[in-house]
């Protein structure tokens, strides 16, 4: 059983946030929140936001189930990062021509499991 957390319409491309799920995808959940926080790009702040709450989703399942979850041991099986809808804008151009600017969002997945479970 997979604990899930979801970010949907973030407003960014998912294009930068793809290298970093890739670097955390098959690491301990700590451990990929101490990978994203060292790195500079803005899109490894919404994916730690992403993994905190998929962690709170498994604290949250613990009290509610009696069951005892090491949050330690929980690993990120799957960390994906998929197209959004997109704005579009209009840039005037030269000769009255226009060029359309597609303002890009994202959905940011991931979902941690127990070692033991895998």
């Amino acid at each position: 059983m997979g604990f899930k957390a979801t970010h949907r319409h973030a407003r960014i491309s998912a294009t930068k946030v793809r290298p970093l799920a890739n670097m955390v995808r098959g690491k301990f959940a700590d451990e990929a929140l101490a990978i994203l926080r060292f790195q500079p790009q803005r899109g490894a702040r919404l994916l730690e936001k992403v993994i905190r709450s998929a962690l709170g989703n498994a604290q949250d399942v613990e009290q509610v189930r009696d069951r005892s979850i090491d949050v330690g041991k929980l690993v990120v099986t799957d960390a994906r990062v998929d197209a959004g809808p997109m704005f579009k804008r209009i840039r005037p151009r030269a000769r009255g021509m226009a060029f359309v600017i597609k303002k890009r969002m994202a959905h940011i997945h991931v979902e941690l499991e127990e070692l033991d479970s895998i």
